[in-house]
């Protein structure tokens, strides 16, 4: 067999395990599964960083360059996210009996 057509087909099947694995997940293990995807998301990044530095091609600098973008951006939204997630979880403070007129 071909190498492309070997990479195709490991990421063919890597798909369908990601999606069957993704939709086994209980909406109570979300948040954490989540968290644990930008911990990732911060790797691609680091790794995006690492590769554009190393090279001397302007194409691959510039896609990688949006590869840096498109990374931080998933990143911090993923984080945002989770953070608002979060506090929907939070237990409000009792009013103390002084507050509870006002």
């Amino acid at each position: 067999m071909s190498e492309p057509i070997v990479w195709l087909t490991i990421f063919v099947l890597s798909v369908f395990v990601g999606i069957e694995v993704i939709a086994k997940v209980s909406s109570t293990l979300h948040t954490p599964l989540m968290s644990g995807a930008n911990a990732i998301h911060g790797i691609i990044l680091l790794g995006a960083v690492i590769v554009t530095g190393s090279t001397d091609n302007a194409v691959a600098t510039a896609v990688g360059l949006v590869a840096i973008v498109l990374a931080a951006v998933n990143m911090v939204g993923g984080f945002v996210v989770t953070d608002r997630m979060l506090v929907m979880f939070t237990r409000r403070k009792p009013m103390k009996r002084d507050e509870v007129g006002r």
